[in-house]
């Protein structure tokens, strides 16, 4: 056995999907897991942004026993019971509130934030023992693609220190469709998917920054922004799209209920340290 060390730590987009990724993993959540699994060191503490925190301004969960929040309604039981006691870090949420203030991004703590699904949900699979600490960031009311870009930005250096940061969302998010169900997949979901890898392997900032005007059915893949916005986080924490060629590790192109688009990758300049 030989090892392969590399340093900072990729920066990672998971599409959580729905709450039923839980438990209904298809080919994504083993693909998480291989992934998480192939790293040579279990990270110090994971940094995710999801949207379903929503807040007037920036915050950072300050909680050190986060509780798993099961914020959704109307699934089986079986979901309701499960649990990810992953512990929290008031030691890394006081450098993320350092970096942000650093960057001129003034965020308050908050010190009973639970996990919400967007969060716990993708780290079950990446992370099934939840001995990892998590820290969550709030996305803010308002912010567009270049702000949350920047925002995972000033949190880059966070990489180098042993963090893991993640933005999860979801590659398409048409929760009308969702509902509606029982088709086969839906083209205009491979073809906006397609459109986005393609823009991220080309290093393309600006095309993507303006994906609302630019890709192909955007509106009808997002009607609301929220759920793409971490795609930007994770972006601009894995410095994209500047002088240094950032590469794509696409970890599932996997579609779940016709209509949700999974893509899942890594995003990192050098190779991820594995064991080989």
């Amino acid at each position: 056995m030989s090892t392969v060390v590399s340093s900072p730590l990729p920066a990672l987009f998971v599409s959580h999907g729905s709450p039923m990724f839980a438990l209904e993993p298809g080919s994504t959540g083993p693909a998480l897991t291989a992934w998480a699994q192939a790293l040579l060191q279990v990270p110090r503490g994971i940094v995710v942004l999801s949207p379903h925190w929503m807040a007037r301004g920036l915050a950072v969960m300050t909680n050190p026993t986060p509780a798993t929040w099961h914020d959704f309604g109307g699934f089986p039981s079986a979901l309701y019971q499960l649990q990810y006691p992953a512990p929290g870090s008031t030691a890394l949420a006081g450098e993320v509130l350092g970096l942000l203030s650093q960057s001129g991004l003034s965020a308050q703590s908050d010190a009973a934030r639970p996990l919400d699904h967007g969060a716990w949900v993708p780290l079950m699979h990446l992370f099934p023992q939840a001995n990892v600490p998590v820290v969550q960031v709030a996305l803010p009311v308002g912010y567009g693609p270049k702000q949350v870009f920047a925002l995972g930005q000033a949190l880059a250096g966070l990489r180098e220190q042993g963090v893991l940061v993640i933005g999860s969302g979801s590659m398409t998010h048409n929760l009308g469709e969702f509902f509606g169900g029982g088709r086969a997949t839906s083209p205009y979901v491979l073809e906006f998917s397609r459109w986005v890898e393609s823009a991220i392997v080309r290093g393309d900032r600006t095309a993507l920054l303006n994906y609302r005007e630019l890709a192909p059915h955007a509106h009808r893949a997002h009607p609301s922004e929220d759920h793409f916005l971490p795609l930007f986080f994770a972006l601009g924490a894995a410095q994209w799209g500047g002088d240094v060629p950032v590469h794509a590790d696409y970890l599932s192109r996997e579609v779940m209920y016709s209509i949700l688009a999974m893509d899942s990758f890594a995003l990192s300049t050098t190779p991820v340290a594995t064991t080989v």
